[in-house]
Order: C-alpha cells, then sequence, then structure tokens
C-alpha cells in the first residue's frame, strides 16, 4: 500500500522557518556583506573583497586567541566530562534521593551566564571573596586579577562548577536507561565493577556522551560572559579569547569590517571542529 504524504504538515513548520529567518538567516546576510565592504562613514560602502579575510588570517592576534580557546575547551573537556561520568555512576537510581540529587544537579545550569560570571568575580576577590580569601590563608599567593595562570585556574573552576551538571544528567540519563537484567547477567557472570563499565554502562552512555562532548565545546570554545566578567580578557591578553576579541573589533574599535569577517571564520571553526568530533566518534562507534 502506498504511502500517503500530507503536505499541509509544512504549514505548521512556516511560523518556525520565519523565526529563524528573521533571527538567523537575514543577520548572518548581513555579517557577510560586511565582511566584503568597507566605508569611509556616512553609510557609503565599497567593494573590498576579501581583504579583511586576509587581514585576519595574517593577524598574530587572531591565532594568540584561538589558541587560548582550544587550550580551554580541550581543558574543559578533559576535567567535565570524566567527572560528569564519575558523579553520574555514584547518583541513586532509585529512591528520595533521586529528586533531591537531581534538582541539585540542575541548579548551577539555573543560574544565567552573566550572574555566574559576577559570583566568581566577588568569590575570587582576596579581600570579600571566600575562594580567594582562604587559598592566600593557607599560603598560596592567588590573584586572578595580577595573575594570568590564577586567571585560568579561576574560569576553568567557574565553568567545571557552571557546566558540568550538563553532563551528569546526560549521562544520567543514558545510566537509567539499562535494564537490570544486564546488571543481573553481570552478577551471575561475576564480572567486576569495571567490567561492568567498561561491556555495560559505557556502551549504553555512547549516544548521550556524543551529545555531551558536541554541547560543551561548542559551549566552551563560544564562552564570553563569564570571562568578559571575571577578568574582562585580562590581566593583558592572557583570558581574551576570539569572542572577547571580536567584540572588543566590533564595539570597542568599531571595525565593522574586520569584526564581520573574523566573526564568520570563527562560525566556520566551530563547524568544522564540532564536524570533526561527531564524524570521529560516530565512526568509532559504528566500528564497535
Amino acid at each position: 500500500m502506498e504511502k500517503t504524504w500530507n503536505n499541509k504538515a509544512w504549514f505548521l513548520v512556516l511560523p518556525v522557518l520565519v523565526l529563524v529567518a528573521f533571527s538567523a538567516v537575514i543577520p548572518l546576510m548581513t555579517v557577510v556583506n560586511y565582511s566584503v565592504q568597507d566605508t569611509f562613514g556616512n553609510n557609503q560602502f565599497f567593494w573590498n573583497g576579501t581583504d579583511w579575510f586576509t587581514q585576519i588570517l595574517h593577524s598574530d592576534r587572531f591565532w594568540a586567541a584561538l589558541q587560548r580557546n582550544l587550550i580551554f575547551s580541550l581543558i574543559i573537556l578533559a576535567l567535565e566530562i570524566p567527572l560528569g561520568i564519575f558523579i553520574a555512576l555514584n547518583m541513586p537510581k532509585s529512591g528520595i534521593g533521586v529528586p533531591v540529587c537531581l534538582v541539585l544537579m540542575a541548579l548551577p545550569l539555573l543560574v544565567p551566564w552573566n550572574v555566574v560570571g559576577t559570583i566568581w568575580q566577588v568569590f575570587g576577590r582576596n579581600d570579600i571573596g571566600l575562594f580567594g580569601y582562604y587559598i592566600n590563608a593557607i599560603g598560596i599567593d592567588y590573584n586572578y586579577v595580577q595573575d594570568p595562570l590564577d586567571a585560568w585556574v579561576t574560569i576553568i573552576i567557574m565553568d567545571v562548577w557552571h557546566w558540568t551538571s550538563l553532563v551528569v544528567l546526560l549521562c544520567y540519563a543514558g545510566l537509567v536507561s539499562i535494564p537490570d537484567a544486564f546488571y543481573q547477567a553481570a552478577k551471575i557472570d561475576g564480572a567486576s565493577r569495571w567490567a561492568v563499565f567498561r561491556y555495560i554502562q559505557l556502551p549504553k552512555m555512547k549516544r548521550v556522551l556524543l551529545i555531551a562532548v558536541l554541547l560543551r565545546f561548542m559551549d566552551s570554545f563560544m564562552i564570553y560572559t563569564e570571562p568578559f566578567v571575571v577578568t574582562g580578557g585580562g590581566p593583558g591578553n592572557s583570558t581574551t579569547f576570539l569572542s572577547i576579541d571580536l567584540v572588543k573589533t566590533a564595539l570597542g574599535q568599531f571595525d565593522l569590517g574586520p569584526a564581520a569577517a573574523m566573526s564568520l571564520v570563527y562560525f566556520l571553526i566551530i563547524l568544522l571542529l564540532s564536524w570533526v568530533f561527531y564524524t570521529v566518534m560516530t565512526s568509532h562507534d559504528a566500528e564497535n
């Protein structure tokens, strides 16, 4: 029997398509337009070709910011993914502890990004911040305003506190979907705790881990609000990521052409690296 297609269903999607066109496509086309033009002011533009892209790709400032972005994202993935798996494995699977743990895990995710930055800006201060005060009290010279390493440690701890919960919740969703029969069979076979994790729990979490890695990579690579509020990109340029450098170029210097070209290069780098992550992880999953 031939399947009947109801094309009227597309009318239900039409409002979403219109909304996406106004909120994403049209601004993107505007950025593309600025990236290939220059102006002398008074809204008088002239064709500039690919000169802005050439300038960006030959800029040491751009490559330094990109390097900081990559290092930060790799550190975040190396910390949050294993930590999220560990916490999810040790969360209760039944009883009153389940909703309590889920609510506690969800709380950091509910805090807005600018509020997170403000919290840690105060929390890390040496005079009134608990973190900064007690770190110095135990003999460690900590000052995120003056020391680049301390600034990096602060924004890394801040991001781990804020976003590890997302990895935990995704991994926990994968774990609770495992039937009890799998654990009973492993217990009968005398499987060790590591064997249960390696052959039962980890394979069931692969899909959600793929989502977690992609989400955390994209979000950490595009991070702006938190480090900008805490350090402003300093001390010096030590925490000036591409997003902060882009805003400084666009709003601080009002160089719309270079800023537009940088934003497009930034966008393409995110797409490329996300595609690499997705391809590598899905191909490994297919081989197994």
